[in-house]
């Protein structure tokens, strides 16, 4: 907040001071007219939100909500660094898991020539092969571009690989940088199998004595998160691999201090911005805590983040929307204060990306940065009493599941159970549509021609399972088109509207909206020919009380097998069910099918 001196021109001088107990007495009389009789806190309460993990968003926030620390400073929730990303910007990360040396080469080559600063490679099962490193690395300045592997189980031989390159190239052991992604618990998370350590305390042991500016390991969030976990989860879950890592290492005989900069942590960015700033603060915040346990000191406790884009949200139908909702998720990264970023391509879901795909992903961060200035600000949200006490709340309840898993005898049973219980949860905001996906279950167009793209290797599988937000309405939409493939059209649900357009349409547009998202196309006009098999009565209540029984009957005589009534649940004759805001949509669409013979 900026002081303006004193040149006798006060801002609101006349006016006194707003106390907070004023507001709720405001918002209680709000809260009266509308038939809500609550007093002080309780006033408050109505109008506050309930996320994930018990967090609350409350209406309003003042300075008393404010985070201490200034940023690059203890507990570094502000920034790991004083200058933050403002004199050159976050690190921009492309990932890439073509499998064949000489077109990953293009593609390398070419992102490296547009903008990107970074590279991070999958080796290995699920991507480039450890013997083609060398030709797919041809050209690219190693002492310029950072390399991050992901090499899962063949860690070893790709680090050593990466590192005979580094020294046959020319690169001195000052200017190699990167990280050699070793992350066995993360692997193990993925693969359920387990990797013997010893590999990577070696790497990290040479890592600190040779190579200052590569890391050896890196604690991966994202199996977590792409489970299903909410953010305190992957919180707590990446401080447990953290701290076991630190325990690994100096048990194999590096300090505290090494054994700390051997880590970089990497974390899913959504797009819930607010949630993801506050994750990126929270978790710096809390690795600064354990830090301080371990009698580190200084800048040893500033954690080093790379984000990535999350694969939950990304969907299959109409992907370009993906674009924005990574728009979003790169601006929540590198305004938590992430040093990189990885955009994932819009078509990450389908398949390998393309090369305007890359473009687009790369050419995210560049508008962020160039256009819009966005890391000309040291801590942007500093100073956002919202998102300084939504960080306040989020590491507490990441610390709470940290603490959990380090009681527990079994962390990987505890974390398979409580990231399903999560999942399940959102499966069913994601079902009933409180949680809307824009293009799927939202807003789908059944027209569209599908993107097609070149299949990607297949991932490691056999740990936690990977899923998706579309999953469930992707599957419906699969028996739609299957159908399609088949028989020529698609199933069809007919929608018989009543009375004016003024009456009809607000419901006719939700059914039709309902419908779709599981690949039934909604048709009007006359039902005899339509080819329809089921119908659905769109109306106001007052025209549904005076014609909905005789439609229904009319229309089952005239051969509809199932009759819908698109508003709240009554007992109409003739009616069979009803479809409403707040319905399981997913039910609702699979029993219809079903109903269809749509398999």
């Amino acid at each position: 907040m900026t002081v303006l001196p004193d040149d006798g021109l006060s801002l609101a001088a006349e006016f006194p001071d707003a106390t907070h107990e004023q507001w709720q007495r405001l918002v209680e009389g709000v809260l009266r007219k509308s038939g809500k009789e609550v007093s002080g806190e309780a006033a408050e309460d109505a109008l506050s939100t309930t996320l994930e993990d018990g967090l609350t968003t409350r209406p309003l926030y003042t300075s008393a909500d404010a985070a201490p620390g200034l940023p690059g400073f203890a507990p570094y929730t502000r920034g790991a660094r004083p200058e933050g990303t403002a004199a050159g910007g976050w690190d921009v990360r492309q990932r890439h898991a073509q499998p064949d040396p000489a077109r990953a080469n293009e593609a390398l080559l070419g992102d490296l020539e547009n903008g990107v600063t970074s590279l991070w490679l999958t080796v290995g099962e699920g991507g480039l092969p450890v013997a083609g490193l060398a030709r797919a690395l041809d050209g690219v300045y190693l002492d310029l571009a950072p390399i991050a592997l992901d090499a899962g189980a063949e860690f070893a031989a790709a680090a050593a690989e990466l590192v005979r390159l580094h020294g046959e190239r020319g690169t001195a052991p000052a200017d190699v940088r990167g990280n050699l992604g070793g992350d066995p618990l993360g692997y193990a998370a993925r693969t359920g199998r387990t990797l013997d350590f010893a590999p990577f305390a070696e790497a990290a042991r040479l890592c600190a004595d040779t190579y200052p500016g590569l890391r050896a390991l890196i604690v991966d969030a994202l199996p977590y998160h792409e489970a299903g976990a909410s953010a305190a989860q992957e919180l707590g879950a990446s401080l447990a691999t953290g701290v076991a890592y630190l325990r690994e290492l100096t048990e194999a005989g590096l300090t505290a201090e090494e054994a700390v900069g051997q880590l970089e942590f990497r974390y899913a960015a959504t797009a819930d911005q607010f949630l993801t700033i506050a994750k990126f603060r929270a978790a710096r915040r809390l690795w600064a805590r354990v830090a301080e346990v371990c009698g580190l000191n200084g800048s040893d406790g500033a954690q080093r983040q790379h984000a990535v884009t999350s694969s939950v949200m990304m969907t299959r139908r109409d992907p370009w929307v993906n674009m924005l909702r990574t728009t979003v998720a790169t601006l929540a990264a590198g305004v938590g204060g992430a040093e990189s970023v990885t955009v994932l391509p819009f078509d990450h879901a389908l398949g390998l990306p393309d090369a305007f795909a890359r473009r687009i992903a790369r050419n995210t961060s560049t508008i962020l940065l160039e256009e819009s200035h966005l890391s000309r600000v040291i801590d942007p949200a500093g100073g956002s009493w919202y998102v300084e006490q939504l960080t306040e709340e989020l590491a507490r309840a990441g610390w709470e599941f940290f603490q959990e898993l380090e009681r527990s005898g079994d962390k990987a049973t505890v974390l398979r159970d409580r990231i399903a219980e999560t999942w399940a949860v959102r499966s069913r905001k994601l079902a009933t549509r409180k949680e809307p996906i824009t293009g799927v279950s939202e807003f789908p167009h059944l027209a569209e021609k599908p993107v097609e793209r070149e299949p990607a290797p297949l991932a490691p599988t056999g740990g936690l399972p990977r899923v998706s937000r579309d999953e469930a309405y992707e599957e419906l939409r699969a028996r739609s088109d299957a159908h399609l493939l088949e028989h020529g059209e698609r199933p069809k649900v007919f929608l018989a509207t009543l009375g004016p357009a003024a009456a009809h349409t607000a419901r006719a547009g939700f059914a039709a909206n309902l419908f779709q998202a599981g690949g039934i196309e909604a048709v009007t006009g006359e039902f005899e020919g339509s080819g329809a098999r089921i119908a659905c009565l769109c109306s106001s209540d007052s025209l549904y009380e005076e014609q909905a029984a005789a439609t229904a009957a009319a229309l089952k005589a005239a051969g509809a097998e199932y009759v819908f009534l698109a508003g709240k649940p009554s007992s109409y004759e003739g009616v069979d069910s009803y479809v409403f805001a707040g319905c399981n949509a997913v039910d609702v669409l699979t029993s219809t099918l079903d109903r269809l013979g749509v398999s």
